[in-house]
Formats: C-alpha cells, sequence, structure tokens
C-alpha cells in the first residue's frame, strides 16, 4: 500500500469513498450523497501543501484517504490545530488502510509544526473511536444528542492528540529527552 498527496483527478475517487460512509449511516452526519461540485470549495481547499488529502493506493487503486483541515480558519491562535478526517472504501476496511494513513497524517502533522490534531466523529462510529484509541487520541469533548438522522438520534465527540509535549518538542522526540 502506498501513500500519495491527492490530485484534483483524485477528487471522483474521494467523493465516492466518503458517499460509502454516507451511506452507511454511522460515519458521517451527511444523510445524502455528495458530488465533487457541491464538495469543490472543501476540495481546492486541501490542494495545499498544509492542508492536504492524503490518499492510501493499491494496485493503482485509491482505497482510502486522510485529510488534514483548519479547525476554525481565520483565528490565528488555533493555527497549529488541524482537524483529521479519514474514509476507507467498503472493501478494504479491517486491511490496515485506516492505521497507515492515521500513521501518516500524525507524521505530517508533526513534520509541519502543527501541535495537535482533532477529530469530530459521531458517537456511534465505534470503528472510528478504536482507531483513534489505537493512535493515544483521547476524547476532550462531547456533544450530546446533537445528530437527529430519521430513525436515531446520536451525539459527537471531540478526540483530540498532543503532539507536542509542554516542553515544545516533538511528542515522539519528548521521550527521548
Amino acid at each position: 500500500m502506498e501513500i500519495r498527496t491527492a490530485t484534483p483527478s483524485d477528487w471522483p475517487r474521494i467523493i465516492e469513498i466518503y458517499n460509502h460512509a454516507v451511506g452507511d449511516g454511522h460515519s458521517t452526519a451527511d444523510t445524502e450523497p455528495v458530488s465533487v461540485e457541491g464538495r469543490k470549495e472543501w476540495l481546492n481547499q486541501h490542494t495545499s501543501h498544509r492542508y492536504p488529502i492524503r490518499l492510501a493506493e493499491e494496485e493503482g487503486t485509491v482505497v482510502g484517504w486522510c485529510s488534514l483541515s483548519p479547525y476554525r480558519p481565520g483565528r490565528k491562535a488555533l493555527s497549529a490545530v488541524a482537524e483529521i478526517s479519514y474514509y476507507i472504501a467498503r472493501e478494504s476496511r479491517g486491511k490496515g488502510c485506516g492505521d497507515k494513513l492515521i500513521k501518516d497524517a500524525i507524521s505530517f502533522a508533526e513534520n509541519h509544526e502543527f501541535r495537535h490534531l482533532i477529530a469530530i466523529l459521531l458517537d456511534i462510529n465505534v470503528a472510528s473511536l478504536c482507531l483513534l484509541q489505537k493512535f493515544g487520541f483521547q476524547q476532550w469533548g462531547k456533544l450530546p444528542n446533537i445528530v437527529a438522522f430519521e430513525d436515531k438520534t446520536c451525539g459527537q465527540f471531540i478526540y483530540g492528540k498532543s503532539l507536542f509535549s509542554t516542553a515544545g518538542h516533538p511528542s515522539h522526540l519528548a521521550a527521548i529527552l
């Protein structure tokens, strides 16, 4: 499995994989499939070097993606915080794709001087909760019962991971010092 940065030619596959999550009904608060055109502004925000969409690719097929997005854009004091999102194609789940994408995102974030990563997810998304916890993310907040689907209500968790110790060193370096 190779990891690479997305280009605009990858956008249809990125949206296709995202729509798998929409159809599953427990991985996103979107309830209707989205289109490249409808997400064009978001996709364009992720063509910069600082906020990429990273792809997992097997045998020339994109099987998952992970994005780093600005958290509360325009607020300079939060510029070292990125929101992490990831989606895996149905046929590739449970095969280590999520692990590779999260590892890549953490490494990218550390190398680009982000101090914290946050994930905002549905509290019923058990697979994602377990994946985040595996990589040291912790629950930093909960918004109870704010997501209203036709057949169920759920909350959102805010999970976070600090990448730097209080001394300002990347977390993987702090253990060495």
